[in-house]
């Protein structure tokens, strides 16, 4: 620092006063500045090629790359002058690399310590089973999240200061640590979720988790490029992450509405209504505890939730249960399912369910059920199948044993109408391809 501010000082007293005090041809600005610059060099040389700390390797660089070359040679009053001189840098190219890989490793190897040393605390916390903070009525242990994003940018930004290109290197080695973290951070979840779940505050702390994975994709999708392989790879881990999560939160929510959808077949459909009503009771109950998680998982879990409950009432309407010969019957039953349909979509829409692909299915075969005409009756099926294009044959021909009135004719002319059962299931939302027909 001393020689620098000496050099930049001494310097531009030449430009001012010293350089109009000789003839041109003597090129004294040249001299002063080579001699001042030799020295310098040498030091630094002198400096590099002992034992340095890593705080020392960064400060060295940032004066090769940065201090030197861009604010005291573009110093407004000197930079015209030093353009005439051509010094070259402080250091040999060769010492410069050896320096910045020193740093390189230093710096990759010390943020990966920090990333280890900061998910054994994470865990550790979990192990204590205490309840999770709250932010906004969200659970949440977001220092981790912050802790981990801040390591990583704040490493890539002091690459950078030192130059665009230590910069990029550090963060190419860097590219990889997220996805490795997140990785290791989804076993430590996975082994917590198998191993806790006695602990009190074990949904909780499950929910915080969830939660987590928010500032890891805000960060990920604002700050990496489409085409980077690791931006897949980080997004897929905290999806498994994110799912794993669900899954356990809906384990006991599913579990409890089984036994209430086998009562539609177990009545003929009968008492439709009440059934329906105690579905809607069970899961609301559930329902207030997702509160906790943040609005996109929120809204991601009511979906999933939304899908389970079309997609058992469509089950139990392809279980052969039933069968109708006559018109009024068949009137009967598309009443009640129009009537279910409708409670499902007014309770799923009321908390937050975003999933409106979902509501046509039931109202579409309540329509097939209560319509006579052939042709009226294909119509409805090509509707339904543009709709929802994983149906297949054997979804609707176990649906169709409903309508025993139908021929064996005309049950073949309306199933024509559909892909074959061994085509593949076409991309986006699924909801007849889970569903297996006994």
């Amino acid at each position: 620092l001393h020689m620098g501010k000496t050099m930049k000082e001494d310097l531009t007293v030449v430009v001012k006063y010293i350089k109009q005090l000789y003839p041109p041809e003597f090129n004294v600005f040249s001299t002063y500045a080579e001699l001042y610059h030799n020295y310098f060099a040498s030091q630094a040389k002198k400096n590099a090629e002992s034992h340095l700390e890593d705080k020392d390797i960064y400060l060295l660089l940032s004066w090769v790359h940065y201090i030197y070359p861009k604010d005291m040679r573009k110093d407004h009053v000197l930079a015209e002058e030093l353009e005439k001189v051509k010094l070259g840098s402080l250091l040999p190219s060769s010492l410069s690399k050896e320096l910045e890989k020193k740093y390189l490793d230093s710096e990759e190897a010390t943020i990966k310590n920090s990333l280890s040393k900061c998910l054994d605390k994470e865990i550790q916390r979990w192990k204590e089973d205490q309840e999770p903070e709250k932010l906004n009525g969200h659970f949440q242990s977001e220092l981790l999240a912050i802790f981990v994003i801040q390591s990583i940018y704040s490493g890539q930004k002091r690459a950078k200061d030192i130059s665009m290109a230590v910069g990029e290197e550090l963060s190419h080695r860097l590219s990889k640590e997220l996805p490795a973290f997140l990785k290791s951070y989804k076993d430590a979840f996975e082994d917590f979720k198998e191993k806790s779940k006695k602990h009190k505050y074990y949904k909780p702390i499950l929910i915080a988790n969830i939660n987590n994975c928010w500032n890891f994709r805000d960060y990920t999708e604002k700050n990496m490029a489409e085409k980077d392989d690791n931006k897949a790879s980080i997004l897929s881990i905290l999806g498994d992450i994110e799912n794993s999560g669900f899954d356990v939160l809906l384990q006991q929510l599913f579990a409890q509405l089984k036994p209430i959808y086998k009562k539609f077949t177990e009545n003929k459909w009968d008492s439709s209504s009440e059934t329906m009503n105690e579905i809607i009771k069970t899961t609301s109950k559930h329902i207030s505890d997702f509160r906790t998680l943040k609005d996109p998982f929120y809204h991601a879990i009511i979906e999933k939730i939304h899908t389970r409950l079309v997609k058992e009432y469509i089950v139990r309407l392809l279980k052969r249960k039933v069968s109708l010969k006559t018109p009024a019957q068949q009137q009967n039953l598309a009443q009640h399912i129009s009537k279910n349909a409708a409670d499902l979509e007014a309770f799923c829409t009321s908390n937050g369910s975003q999933a409106m692909w979902l509501n046509s299915a039931l109202p579409k075969l309540a329509e097939i059920i209560r319509l006579q005409d052939l042709g009226a009756i294909k119509i409805e099926v090509a509707t339904l199948a543009t709709t929802y294009p994983d149906i297949r044959k054997r979804h609707l021909e176990a649906f169709l044993h409903i309508k025993a009135n139908l021929s064996r004719g005309e049950l073949k002319s309306i199933l024509g109408y559909l892909a074959d059962g061994t085509a593949s299931t076409p991309p986006g939302a699924p909801l007849f391809s889970n569903i297996n027909v006994s």
